[in-house]
């Protein structure tokens, strides 16, 4: 179907899967297809595109927006007696309380002339909340074409693997589908087609080739790589509109851009300013001191540990594993002073990036910077594990598990001197730390 594949990109072989699994429209489908893959996989565009475009009847559900059972089972059934029904007969709302309810009606519902002799599909987004429901409502969506004796399938579109999802007492395996992240091949492939029309395809191809090679290592996210794509765009070819520069001089464009990349950069998945703030910072209409009032990280409130956390991961992601005894240890003795090369006095740690560091030397620094005695309890892990899903904390994969779980700070020193603030032991810590990145070394 040519419409189809100039739509969905860079998906042909899930496509494929599932134009498969769907067969002829009075066939009877798959009862239960599970569909999985990390945020922004494109699982929800694809089932959607491909239901439209081949007319298939269908319902779509958030599991998010329908958070109680009654929600979720009165918002299937209302939406498909409204395939079944003209608008005068679906004037009134089905209410629905239990999912013997809900078999019942979806029974008289599909009984319908328009729905007969029809696979029925129900998507349900978001599905890993299905757990938190009642127990018999995952393994009953499972059965609901033995339940129910109809031509029904239901689609669970989630971001975790089945393996979370499978009850104890068992239920009917679905047809698992992957839908894997995209390269950095698909991502080019994907952006470049959304150019501008008053621009070529190669031009723009040319500026998304520059936006991966900048942002695709701290961030894979199509929405967000998307986002920062429009942002940026027209500062990108402002050249071009001034006459300065041609569509093919790559070079006087990337020196163009590169400095509002940079701001960019520190931005990444945060949003701090909105679409018009950025563009009027990039016209230079507003002054950046003016925008630091709306900034996320002057608004940031963090739990009291994890304040501390956070600052420990960063000097541990900033300074050598070295100097940890001289900063952190009251009684260190002696040091013996060492001959380094002059490259390494003058190289900067924040041109060479935030390095990985164990759990133990966290945990270490952490200890030496916290005034009372804290215990390495539940608390304090838990607190980790939040700045980690905060996107504060990055977890980095390691290759010897006895070596345990290794992590980076992804925040700015802007951001650790605000969090900081009127702490005496802090700033003199700070001051340390300023100098060992710096690469000014201490005599």
């Amino acid at each position: 179907m040519p419409h189809l594949e100039n739509t969905v990109l860079c998906r042909e072989s899930q496509v494929s899967t599932l134009r498969s699994l769907f067969g002829e429209r009075h066939h009877f489908s798959f009862p239960s297809i599970f569909i999985y893959g990390h945020t922004a996989s494109g699982k929800t565009y694809v089932t959607q595109t491909l239901l439209k475009t081949l007319e298939l009847p269908h319902v779509f559900v958030n599991c998010v927006e329908c958070f109680t059972l009654r929600l979720l089972l009165e918002q299937i059934l209302n939406k498909l007696n409204h395939l079944s029904s003209s608008e005068d007969e679906c004037s009134t709302q089905i209410t629905c309380e239990t999912f013997n309810d809900f078999v019942r009606l979806f029974k008289q519902i599909t009984k319908a002339e328009s729905l007969k002799d029809q696979t029925v599909y129900i998507v349900l987004d978001k599905a890993e909340y299905l757990r938190d429901m009642e127990a018999n409502l995952l393994p009953g969506f499972l059965r609901l074409q033995e339940l129910t004796d109809r031509n029904v399938t239901v689609l669970l579109l989630s971001e975790i693997v089945w393996e979370k999802f499978r009850p104890n007492t068992g239920c009917f395996e679905p047809f698992v589908l992957y839908f894997p992240d995209y390269s950095i091949g698909n991502l080019q492939k994907i952006l470049s087609h959304d150019y501008p029309p008053e621009y070529s395809a190669d031009f723009y191809a040319a500026y998304i080739n520059i936006l991966l090679g900048v942002f695709y290592t701290v961030c894979r996210d199509l929405k967000e790589l998307r986002h920062l794509a429009v942002l940026n765009f027209p500062k990108y070819c402002e050249p071009v509109v001034k006459g300065e520069a041609s569509e093919r001089d790559t070079r006087k464009l990337w020196r163009n851009i590169e400095p509002h990349l940079k701001k960019a950069m520190q931005t990444v998945y945060l949003r701090e300013v909105s679409s018009s703030q950025w563009e009027k910072l990039q016209k230079g209409d507003t002054d950046s001191e003016q925008l630091k009032g709306l900034s996320a990280y002057t608004h940031v409130e963090l739990p009291y540990y994890s304040k501390f956390i956070l600052i420990a991961a960063y000097l541990a992601s900033y300074n050598p594993a070295r100097t940890d005894k001289r900063f952190f240890l009251k009684h260190h003795g002696k040091i013996k002073k060492t001959n380094f090369q002059k490259k390494h006095e003058k190289t900067s740690n924040h041109l060479l990036g935030p390095k990985p560091f164990p759990l133990d030397r966290l945990l270490a620094i952490l200890y030496s910077i916290v005034d009372s005695r804290v215990a390495p309890t539940a608390n304090i892990f838990s607190q980790i594990t939040s700045l980690v899903t905060l996107q504060l904390l990055t977890l980095v994969g390691h290759d010897d598990q006895l070596d345990g779980p290794k992590y980076k700070c992804t925040v700015s020193l802007d951001f650790i001197r605000a969090i900081a603030r009127d702490r005496p032991l802090l700033s003199v810590i700070m001051r340390a730390e300023e100098k060992t990145i710096g690469g000014k070394k201490g005599r």
